[in-house]
């Protein structure tokens, strides 16, 4: 590994901090995809920073009473600098991936969700648990 000047970092420790998992390009660092989850009174909103991000390059799946997040970001290799090589480039390529439990109630029908200017928002109902029915007893003969 070659040790590049300080001048190119904030910090020695930044990349051993921001750990991208090589072979498949997930970011696990949490840098991205910073959330935020209000309490609306009928429903729940969560509002995710995805800069950089189109709507196409973002998915939204659930799976038992999991929500999940993935965002994937693809820059062209095309693009060839005749002016030299890249030294440190900190922009995002790969993908991001985050989840919520939202409970087992919730259906893919009852999740809106809208993308705006690389922030996505998404709104969760609230619904009640089921409740459990009273204790039945077994009775013992003997």
């Amino acid at each position: 590994m070659m040790m590049v000047p300080s001048i190119f970092r904030n910090g020695f420790f930044d990349d051993f901090d921001n750990f991208m998992d090589w072979p498949t390009g997930t970011r696990t660092d949490g840098s991205l995809m910073k959330s935020d989850v209000k309490d609306a009174g009928d429903h729940y909103e969560l509002t995710m920073d995805l800069p950089g991000f189109d709507k196409n390059d973002v998915k939204l799946g659930l799976k038992d009473g999991v929500l999940r997040f993935e965002a994937t970001k693809k820059n062209s290799n095309d693009e060839k600098d005749p002016d030299g090589k890249y030294i440190r480039k900190e922009r995002f390529e790969g993908t991001c991936q985050r989840s919520f439990y939202v409970g087992d109630q919730i259906t893919e029908d009852d999740v809106k969700a809208k993308f705006d200017n690389g922030v996505l928002t998404v709104e969760i109902p609230k619904k009640e648990d089921k409740e459990i029915a009273e204790n039945k007893y077994i009775p013992i003969e003997g």
